[in-house]
């Protein structure tokens, strides 16, 4: 005869199994590693802010979180590695607002294997950063007068980016159609190599966030010459506006977010955005991220996919209206 104690024990550990993976049971999460994708190489500041967040972000789950860095043609190879990534929780993607609008510009579309707008699950806006022109140690240009004077003079002058389609490239075409200036886009794989050639004096102009150029500053080796938003930035007060030189019709602002790949549950979404306004709101988290460049912001999902989705079609229309293309 069987034990009916053993049975009863048996019955309610099978009902307890099937009651876990059924509706309404939350499963445990996180139960190993999880990765943040940066789809640039190490140095700049999107993987600065990553590695910040990767920290923090551990502490709270009590799990490793890894950055992996995934560089290639503006972010487009990192954003499909997530985009065709199981949609549990362990892959993330950490974007510059670049994430937006590359695939307009290299033309990759559907080839890219994702969807920019509805191809992802929005977690969190995590930070805004302003974005300057700035000169290098070759230019000679002291002041944005200087270097229009300078790039008049010469048809070969160039301005790095970290890529085609960054709001960086969108920047300097928006101000070479402003000023009526043809200085030459020269694309990097990330912002790290691009300020390392204007460093270098190989490119004497770049438009960058302030936090990788911030290092430079004191010795005069980069000059900011203008910040392309409204008002002046506080991490820099005395670069004046691109409007107040003149140039009143040009604001470009990135922007750094974090995505999931699409589908994943809304429970992991709710812990996540939980967990990322609270480091968000930590005050060594937002001295660091001053150092990057970077304004914290924070918010809900939905904020994200609304900046994303109104990224993807003003700047769609203005990548249309100046006829850029991948260099």
């Amino acid at each position: 005869m069987k034990n009916p104690r053993r049975q009863m024990l048996a019955l309610a550990l099978c009902a307890a199994a099937a009651g876990a993976a059924g509706p309404g049971w939350a499963q445990a999460w996180p139960t190993k590693p999880i990765t943040l994708v940066v789809a640039y190489p190490a140095g700049g500041d999107t993987d600065a802010l990553a590695r910040l967040f990767a920290e923090k972000l551990s502490a709270r789950v009590g799990q490793p979180v890894v950055v992996d860095n995934r560089p290639g043609a503006s972010g487009v190879i990192g954003s499909s590695f997530v985009a065709k990534a199981p949609a549990d929780g362990y892959t993330l993607l950490v974007a510059p607002s670049t994430f937006s609008i590359a695939q307009i510009v290299l033309k990759t579309g559907a080839g890219a294997g994702y969807d920019v707008v509805n191809g992802f699950t929005p977690i969190i806006q995590t930070a805004m950063m302003p974005l300057f022109l700035v000169s290098g140690p070759g230019s000679g240009a002291k002041n944005l007068k200087d270097m229009v004077a300078a790039a008049k003079r010469s048809p070969d002058l160039s301005y790095a980016s970290p890529g085609s389609g960054s709001p960086m490239h969108i920047l300097g075409e928006m101000f070479n159609k402003s000023a009526g200036l043809n200085i030459k886009h020269v694309p990097y794989k990330g912002v790290a190599p691009a300020i390392n050639d204007v460093l270098g004096g190989h490119v004497p102009l770049t438009a960058v966030t302030y936090g990788p150029i911030a290092p430079y500053l004191p010795s005069g080796k980069v000059t900011p010459l203008a910040v392309a938003d409204k008002a002046r930035s506080p991490l820099a007060p005395n670069v004046p506006t691109l409007a107040e030189l003149g140039y009143k019709d040009i604001e470009v602002m990135a922007w750094n977010g974090i995505f999931g790949p699409k589908g994943l549950s809304p429970e992991i979404v709710k812990t996540l955005n939980g967990h990322f306004n609270e480091i968000l709101k930590m005050p060594d988290v937002a001295a660091k991220m001053a150092v990057f460049g970077a304004l914290p912001l924070g918010g809900t999902p939905e904020t994200l996919g609304k900046t994303n989705a109104a990224d993807f079609e003003r700047f769609g229309r203005v990548i249309k209206e100046l006829g850029i293309q991948a260099d």
